[in-house]
């Protein structure tokens, strides 16, 4: 008895120790992660994250406004536009419709609409649900601009294929929009429905949904954008405001927009986990990695679902998703049992793209900081020619070089903000000096030395302006040649 006591009580004291290592650790993670989004949110970071490892919440936390004018900050109950991680979603109802018995991922869509043209009979809903189905991603128009179910089916049954059905994998919206065509007309009900009936309910997310809410809209995202023809940050609003009032929202649903909070999403990875929502067989169905999505065929395909490896060969599955004002990442460790949910409503450039992946590398290595999230850059531009005269701008590039803490090299920026400071300058300042300065950090391009050939016309100077255009010839530039012609024709 005494030996069995003596090891319950060892027993005791390393499961004690083990949790108060975990504890630690997870405090150490969640002080790093926080660091890092803190630094960030001086940089204009607005959003949420939350993060899970080995089932523990570290960290579930808001950044930054959700409604800047009316002071309401960004909390874990901040309802977000999730974007095309809405995918997983319609992905996962087809799925239940499969567990159901009603449907099959090898039907044809010809089987649901007797209009289905010739070259489209073929596609199958698996086709659908990997981006295979060879349907172009231009098909369906803006995704907040009113269009019936009719009309986008006869859009998609009247466009042309951009590949063989079952051979390209291409990704594209209207994949998405067909599958929830299918999904309203074998289920009987509406998308918004079928998901709360047979996802969210079963999953206890009360604050998720396509376009119907119940909760107070004051805990609604806006979404915030830098507009650089007015150099300042822009309240867009709410995507409730943007989506059409009536049914008319076939550019829009089974894609994306849906709305949900990160505490909604974490429910939704729990039921996943738990199977509570899918059976084990379908979520290993719908996490396969069917069809590769680049040419090194490090990322694939699901249902849904991007499925990839870590960088010590663990199975990641993820998705991401934008409208180009919120960007929402839906990262699952699926071996190493951890999880990072991210969303912004104010994107503030390519490195609001990674905050996910960035905060991956912090988890996995102990030794990994990451650098915060840089201003948005022409925020930093604007700033930059506000408190320096044209003539200074060749010190411009240092001064991003520095603040982004990389190696600036996008020539489309300078060249957009030059016509924006064009429109406004009726003698040569920053404009000029703004095409100067591309074509002199990239002068293999035909394109910048158009514009600014552009630039010393609308200021009449001429000389200049030909010698800019017969650059711009003299590197391809085909666009430049009837304007010089032109000019050259005034001389004779």
């Amino acid at each position: 008895m005494k030996s069995f006591i003596k090891t319950l009580f060892f027993a005791f004291i390393t499961l004690s120790t083990l949790n108060a290592f975990s504890q630690n650790s997870n405090k150490v993670l969640f002080n790093k992660i926080d660091t890092y989004l803190k630094a960030s949110e001086t940089n204009g970071f607005s959003g949420v994250v939350l993060v899970s490892k080995k089932g523990e919440v570290v960290l579930s936390k808001g950044y930054g406004w959700a409604d800047r004018d009316n002071k309401i900050p960004n909390t874990p109950a901040t309802v977000f536009n999730i974007g095309s991680v809405t995918k997983q979603f319609t992905a996962s109802a087809i799925l239940k419709l499969v567990e159901q018995g009603k449907i099959n991922t090898s039907d044809k869509i010809s089987s649901y609409f007797n209009q289905t043209p010739s070259d489209k009979r073929d596609i199958t809903i698996h086709q659908l649900l990997t981006h295979t189905s060879g349907i172009s991603n231009r098909t369906g128009g803006f995704r907040y601009h009113e269009a019936s179910k009719e009309q986008f089916l006869k859009e998609f049954f009247e466009s042309e294929l951009q590949s063989k059905p079952g051979t390209t994998y291409q990704y594209a919206n209207a994949n998405y929009i067909m599958l929830t065509a299918i999904l309203e007309l074998v289920s009987g009900q509406t998308y918004n429905d079928f998901l709360q009936e047979n996802l969210f309910e079963p999953a206890q997310m009360k604050s998720t949904g396509y376009k119907s809410i119940n909760f107070n809209t004051e805990r609604l995202a806006h979404g915030y954008y830098y507009n650089r023809d007015d150099e300042k940050w822009t309240d867009w609003g709410t995507t409730q405001q943007h989506l059409p009032y009536n049914n008319n929202h076939w550019y829009s649903i089974g894609k994306g927009d849906i709305h949900a909070t990160i505490e909604d999403l974490y429910k939704w990875h729990v039921a996943l986990k738990n199977n509570d929502v899918l059976a084990s067989k379908t979520r290993e169905i719908q996490e396969t990695a069917y069809v590769a999505e680049n040419d090194n065929m490090t990322s694939y395909y699901g249902y849904g679902w991007a499925i990839s490896k870590s960088d010590s060969d663990t199975k990641i599955v993820a998705h991401n998703g934008s409208n180009g004002l919120y960007f929402a990442d839906f990262v699952r460790f699926i071996d190493d049992d951890v999880m990072v949910i991210y969303i912004t409503n104010a994107f503030l450039g390519p490195e609001s793209e990674n905050v996910a992946r960035e905060i991956g590398k912090m988890i996995f290595d102990t030794n990994y900081k990451a650098p915060p999230i840089s201003r948005n850059i022409y925020e930093l531009i604007h700033e930059f020619m506000k408190t320096n005269p044209s003539s200074d701008a060749e010190k411009l590039p240092d001064f991003l070089n520095k603040e982004l803490q990389i190696k600036f090299n996008d020539p489309a920026i300078l060249n957009r903000l030059g016509y924006s400071r064009l429109k406004k300058e009726d003698q040569p300042d920053w404009a000029l000096a703004l095409f100067k300065l591309n074509v002199k950090l990239f002068p293999e391009d035909g394109n910048l030395w158009d514009s600014l050939g552009e630039a010393y016309l609308t200021y009449n100077q001429k000389e200049d302006a030909i010698k800019s255009y017969s650059k711009a010839i003299e590197l391809g530039s085909e666009g430049s040649k009837k304007t010089l012609q032109e000019l050259l024709n005034e001389d004779e």
